[in-house]
């Protein structure tokens, strides 16, 4: 690791790098719990991974054997159990904006008995703290829409990765039963809400809380044009379907059937097909929210 004192100036915007930082200090994806033994925390892993039909395939954890692994935005430490568990690295690193976020992380892995280093980022500093070319493997799962600067984390990341490294990537879908269902016909139809925004950015108020401050939504070909400006080539490998989009999908016809549905919202519905077991699918890939992706440096 670099010396402390090498660091970025803050951006000018840092007043949102704040309040994103802030906002995931308040609201983690395990609302704070305290785990209070390893099989609890694993039996938590394997059930939150099974609210994503698909997501453990398209984001795995094993196959990581004798390998440097960041797991970048690691949240109260959910995917850190998973490589701590099935995979041998040779050195596992957790980063993330949130200080109570990384305590937790921390906690967890003393529950597993796993080394870990945890990092805590100062909001607005791109710069990460690891040497260039010194990790093998990059897991970022729901982290990179929330950034304000997608590009430069994502160059960051580039620069860290060894040149026969890889990353995994999980970003919001537009092309989801969550955003052309949910948003544009549950909520903005149905309930009368976000009437006055755009889809995305109603989209925005319904995945993470009303309050957070960047919650973006991609097509496959957007992410990847992002990707490329960065120095990735990069592949989307499919995407995985939340149960809540699952338990909805019976409000499909109703939503065609109404007038106001969105042009493109309703060709979306129209245009899903059913796999053997009872997954929708548009345009040969699971129609959910969480879209994954991989990426490989350039050159």
């Amino acid at each position: 690791m670099p010396p402390s004192s090498v660091q970025e100036e803050p951006t000018p915007d840092q007043d949102i790098h704040d309040a994103s930082a802030d906002y995931w200090t308040r609201y983690n994806v395990t609302l704070h719990h305290q785990f209070t033994s390893a099989e609890e925390s694993l039996a938590y892993f394997r059930w939150r991974n099974d609210q994503y039909f698909g997501y453990i395939e398209l984001m795995p954890v094993h196959g990581q054997d004798g390998r440097v692994v960041l797991d970048f935005g690691c949240g109260p430490g959910h995917d850190l159990v998973g490589f701590a568990t099935a995979s041998n690295t040779s050195r596992l690193i957790g980063m993330d904006v949130s200080p109570a976020s990384v305590a937790q992380a921390r906690a967890r892995m003393a529950l597993h008995q796993a080394p870990c280093e945890l990092i805590l980022l100062e909001p607005g500093v791109i710069e990460l703290p690891l040497e260039t070319a010194s990790v093998d493997y990059v897991h970022t799962s729901g982290v990179l829409h929330h950034l304000p600067d997608l590009v430069g984390t994502l160059r960051q990341l580039r620069r860290i990765l060894r040149s026969d490294g890889s990353m995994r990537v999980m970003v919001y879908n537009r092309d989801s039963v969550w955003l052309h269902l949910y948003v544009a016909y549950l909520k903005r139809i149905v309930e009368g809400a976000y009437r006055d925004l755009s889809l995305d950015e109603a989209f925005c108020r319904t995945t993470d809380g009303e309050d957070c401050p960047i919650a973006r939504v991609f097509r496959a070909s957007e992410f990847i044009t992002v990707a490329e400006a960065a120095g990735f080539t990069a592949e989307f490998t499919g995407s995985a379907i939340s149960m809540h989009e699952a338990k909805i999908l019976s409000h499909r016809f109703d939503a065609i059937n109404d007038r106001g549905l969105p042009e493109e919202s309703r060709r979306f519905l129209l245009d899903l097909t059913f796999d053997e077991h009872g997954f929708c699918r548009y345009r040969g890939h699971r129609a959910g929210i969480d879209g994954c992706y991989l990426l490989r440096p350039c050159g």
